[in-house]
């Protein structure tokens, strides 16, 4: 049975009963990168709170997994499952080396990078387009609308890389990100430099984030500050200059405004230096969720002021949730680090080199210029080759955070792939694993199309998805928001980090309000990022080049006049494998379209259940 809805007439140019004539000329998608659901109180965030209260609130919210950025980025942007997009971590392996990459040439380029994203969609491999299914903001400008990607750099061009290359802005199809006016950065015009200077008082040039993106050492302590100066000239940016423009031009409009904060604070917050509580609940994070909830104010003021609020919806949904950060183990072979007071913490990278271990081969850093790993030494970024050969390994390790991509690009793949799975299944600090549904069943993992991520993507397709162990601190506040997870990269125990599959981040926010929406509903059904896009679409009236059936649902339930949806919880389970773990699956379904909740082993994943039947 096919798995995932198709989306209705507006997209694919389908009959569909369940689609509704859209009644909103203009749209602004809000995302408030890395907010959790839960802590979004009328104390901690009064204007998100409002809205959900007065529109929408998406009770029931999903993260696509694995819960990066730029893999939630592509489903926002498309309204399709990773599997279409092919973007499943915010560091994968590409194909050819990259020349723009830190420590270029590199296979292995963190993409939340503008001029890494130029040279992926030159590349012959994707045909003219790194993401194979088209961007609503890509198709809303090629039908006439005006247009803004405005926020963090990375996910905010990612909505029409076509924008983010020189010389490709016009009046009303503009990017501003925080390289925006700076040396490297994006462009802006000479007229919008003026805009800038008369209307926001700011330089024409994004400020940098300075303390705000430092985070703690072995040494030291990570930032007390939020991203308030860049994020603030962003949102002036938006309301003071955009809206404006937009406005006068008379066009309908769809607008993104990507916002760094709580997520960049919440990564380098110092509030937690090396302790698990409050982790990531202390002061400075909740300075941070105060600043994006202060720039979602400032829109709808502008709304107000301009006359657009009755025609404008606004949808809010974060990328992903979040956990703080934990680094312990008692079965890794990974040489331990002393940090924060502590003896004995896993390092950046310890899982390749545990896999390098395992598979006595040579090591090397693709972000260093292939340089050999030893065994005590970390590599840069916790991402590992492993081979005679660095530039064609037999296996690459991908550190991105509460899980890794593992790639086995050599010969014997499947007969490599089962070695590190069972070798895994006896490490404590896994807690569940995906396979690449073309190496068959292997005990103890559950198929990569099970989550999504088997579609109609070029990019090259990992062998195993490794999700980390996560676990409830004594932090008072609830199962979710207490939350730790083993992390792979440099954070230190005590800040922040998402990735992993547990329902602390995939229980992103989500909600909405507008003329096309129900005024004070909650919507109890399931609903996720491939929706919201998939939503969008509808609300913009647009015609989507598909390239790909993994696709979200329109949310109809929480249009005026829409109808409740029917939906339903059920388990998936792998057979058995080494010391007779199974990954488990939690996820619901609306029709085919399904969401996913938890996934790993029982016991160590949060918000697991070892059995839920439809």
């Amino acid at each position: 049975m096919k798995t995932f809805s198709l989306l209705c007439l507006t997209i694919l140019g389908l009959s569909a009963p369940a689609c509704f004539a859209a009644s909103a000329r203009n749209v602004i998608l809000f995302v408030p990168d890395g907010l959790r659901s839960g802590i979004v109180t009328p104390e901690t965030a009064p204007a998100l709170a409002e809205l959900r209260a007065s529109g929408v609130d998406f009770t029931n919210s999903h993260s696509m997994m694995p819960t990066f950025t730029m893999p939630n980025a592509s489903a926002l942007a498309t309204g399709h499952y990773l599997g279409d997009t092919g973007v499943f971590g915010n560091t994968m392996l590409m194909p050819p080396p990259l020349g723009s990459a830190p420590g270029a040439p590199s296979r292995t380029p963190f993409i939340e990078n503008n001029t890494v994203l130029n040279e992926l969609n030159d590349d012959p491999r994707y045909h003219g387009r790194f993401i194979r299914p088209e961007t609503l903001l890509a198709a809303a400008r090629k039908a006439g609308f005006a247009v803004a990607a405005i926020g963090k750099s990375g996910p905010a061009g990612l909505h029409d890389m076509a924008l983010i290359r020189p010389g490709a802005q016009s009046a009303e199809a503009l990017v501003f990100d925080d390289t925006s006016g700076n040396k490297g950065g994006l462009e802006i015009s000479d007229q919008i430099k003026d805009e800038i200077v008369a209307k926001t008082g700011h330089a024409p040039m994004a400020p940098r984030r300075g303390d705000n993106g430092r985070g703690g050492t072995c040494e030291r302590a990570g930032t007390l500050i939020a991203n308030e100066a860049q994020q603030g000239w962003l949102t002036d940016i938006a309301t003071k200059v955009v809206l404006p423009r937009f406005q006068a031009s008379g066009k309908p409009f769809f607008i993104v405004f990507w916002a760094r904060d709580p997520d960049g604070t919440q990564h380098n917050q110092g509030d937690s230096y090396g302790q698990l509580v409050p982790g990531i609940n202390g002061p400075t994070s909740m300075k941070a969720i105060a600043n994006t909830d202060g720039s979602l104010r400032q829109i709808r003021s502008a709304l107000v002021a301009l006359g657009l609020d009755q025609s404008t919806d606004i949808l809010v949904s974060a990328d992903h949730g979040f956990s703080t950060v934990a680094k312990e183990s008692q079965t890794s072979s990974a040489p331990r680090i002393p940090c924060a007071g502590h003896e004995g913490l896993l390092p950046s990278g310890f899982l390749a080199k545990d896999v390098a271990k395992l598979l006595a081969l040579p090591a090397a850093d693709p972000v260093n210029g292939n340089r050999p790993i030893t065994p005590g030494g970390p590599p840069q970024f916790g991402h590992t080759t492993l081979g005679s050969d660095p530039t064609k390994p037999e296996v690459a390790v991908i550190a991105n955070g509460g899980s890794d991509l593992i790639y086995v690009p050599g010969s014997d793949r499947k007969v490599v792939t089962k070695r590190i799975v069972d070798f895994l299944l006896t490490q404590d600090y896994v807690s569940g694993l995906f396979v690449d549904d073309a190496l068959g069943k292997i005990p103890g993992t559950l198929p990569m199309s099970a989550i999504g991520l088997k579609g109609a993507a070029l990019t090259l397709q990992p062998a195993i998805l490794v999700n980390f162990r996560s676990f409830v601190t004594d932090c008072g506040l609830g199962t979710l928001l207490c939350a730790a997870t083993i992390s792979d990269g440099g954070n230190i125990p005590g800040e922040g980090m998402h990735g992993s599959l547990s329902r602390a981040d995939t229980a992103n926010f989500m909600a909405a309000i507008g003329p096309s929406f129900k005024a004070g509903f909650k919507n109890l059904a399931p609903t996720s990022n491939a929706d919201v896009g998939a939503t969008i679409a509808h609300l913009l009236g647009l015609k989507i080049n598909s390239n790909g059936a993994l696709v979200g649902r329109v949310m109809t339930e929480s249009l005026v006049g829409g109808k409740a949806v029917k939906f339903e919880k059920g388990t998936l389970k792998s057979a058995p494998g080494r010391y007779g773990l199974s990954t488990v699956l939690n996820y619901q379904n609306v029709g085919r379209t399904r969401y996913f909740d938890a996934a790993g082993f029982p016991g160590r994943t949060v918000g697991l259940e070892a059995a839920l039947n439809p």
